[in-house]
Parts: C-alpha cells; structure tokens; sequence
C-alpha cells in the first residue's frame, strides 16, 4: 500500500471563475510540484477540458480524472467523478440537455473556453456554466451512479452552494460517496458544526481556481496505485485502503495513520 496525495476539486479555463492561467500545461506543473498523486479537474456543469489534462497527466504519472461540478436545481455544488472518457462523455449529454439556455455574458462572468494542449481552444461554451441546471439533487445523484463514477457533495460546510446550507439536512436516502468540506475549514469543527457528517467519508481539496491554489488542501489516502478504482475503495474503506487524513499547505491536520 501506498500514502497517495489526491485534490478531487480544480477548476480549469473553462470554468468562467477559473482564472485564463488554469490552463492543461499550468495545471499539471502546478501539480507535479505539489507532488499530487490523483487530482480531479471538475469545472462548472462541464468535462469537457479534462481530457487534455489527463493525457498530459499520464506522461508525468498523475492520474487526472474526469469530473464535473454540477449546480443542482436546489443550487447545491456537488463533485461528480468518472473513470473514463466514455462514462463522462455520457454525463456531458446529460448536462447539455439539462442545462438552461441562459448565454454567458463573457464581460461579467469570464471566458468559457476549453483548450488543446498547446493552448488553442477547442470549445467555446455559450451558455452560462454557472447556471443551475434543471435536476434535483437526487437526480443527479441518482445519474451518476448509473454510470459507476462518484457522487461527492462539494464544501458542504461554506454558506454559498453548500449542502447544508441550502437544505438544512442530508437528504434521506441520498447516497454520497464522502462529503467534501472547504480548504479553510478542519474536518473537526465540520463534526461540531454538523454531527451527521461523522457518519459519512471526509475529504477536502483545494477549490482551485488559480495556479497558487491547486493542492493548498489535499487528502491523503492509502491504496495501492493512483487509479479510480483504488480511489472508490478508499472512500469506502475496502481491502485496506482508507483515507489516512489531510494536508493543507506545510501542515498536517487531522492525520490518523
């Protein structure tokens, strides 16, 4: 077994908050110095530049993994996984048809542009990536799971898009994965402030929207290799594998062995 470093949440230059330095050969720098195992690109309601970094991934050994964050009908963030460009192509139809037809304002909310590796764009999004789209929690929950990848609820301690900020509660018969909480909180005061997230896996990640921020919050997790399979056995605590703590910046918090 090994001690893999994992940040599960960074935003790309697609994302319209995520600053034009986000781009594939800045990201996967940026995490090679980090010394990230796993990171996850997860852009607003879209997969679409995770691709790019993934192959650019392999050539350094991180394993990138498709993701999104998707703004659920309940306006609730949530982190949605995939093994394979396949299983997240399918999630992309999903969200191209359940996202509202609400055009980007690129002066307000920033560019939407996912690029090659040589930083030409190979797509422009028109419609706002910040919207909420047309599916309640469950269903989104319920769709990502139907294609085997994870389903996380994102900063579920922060005020705005948080899980229990928005509703009050976990949602009964929800079915998450773990529950991510903020680069700026301890999984602590999480426990204190909200009893129930005891009963789920915790993990946090960076939020990155600039370079300096990938891996400001990492999860440390033991498992055999950066894979998604050793990834979903770890959240559930399978064969050995488990998540061991976390890390934010040169300091070590909560860590359990």
């Amino acid at each position: 077994m090994k001690t893999l470093r994992i940040d599960l949440h960074i935003h790309s230059v697609l994302s319209p908050c995520g600053e034009l330095e986000m781009s594939p050969a800045n990201i996967i720098s940026e995490a090679q110095v980090r010394g990230l195992d796993i990171i996850a690109i997860t852009d607003h309601n879209s997969t679409r530049q995770a691709g790019v970094i993934r192959e650019m991934g392999k050539q350094i050994g991180i394993k990138v993994l498709y993701g999104a964050e998707v703004t659920t009908r309940e306006d609730v963030h949530v982190l949605c996984l995939f093994q394979n460009k396949e299983l997240a192509g399918e999630f992309q139809v999903y969200l191209d048809e359940h996202l509202p037809d609400i055009k980007n304002k690129e002066h307000v909310f920033g560019f939407q542009v996912a690029v090659d590796a040589e930083e030409h764009i190979i797509h422009n999004e028109k419609r706002l990536l910040l919207s909420a789209i047309d599916q309640s929690i469950e269903d989104v929950e319920t769709k990502v799971h139907s294609l085997g990848g994870l389903f996380i609820p994102a900063h579920v301690d922060r005020q705005a898009y948080g899980l229990y900020a928005q509703l009050g509660i976990m949602p009964q018969g929800l079915k998450v994965d773990a529950l991510e909480f903020s680069y700026n909180t301890k999984d602590n005061v999480l426990k204190r402030k909200y009893p129930e997230s005891a009963d789920h896996v915790l993990l946090t990640s960076s939020d990155a929207h600039r370079v300096n921020d990938i891996g400001r919050a990492v999860t440390l997790i033991k498992a055999k290799k950066p894979t998604f399979r050793e990834l979903k056995k770890a959240l559930r605590n399978e064969k050995g594998r488990h998540v061991i703590g976390f890390e934010y910046e040169d300091e070590q918090v909560g860590f359990q062995v």
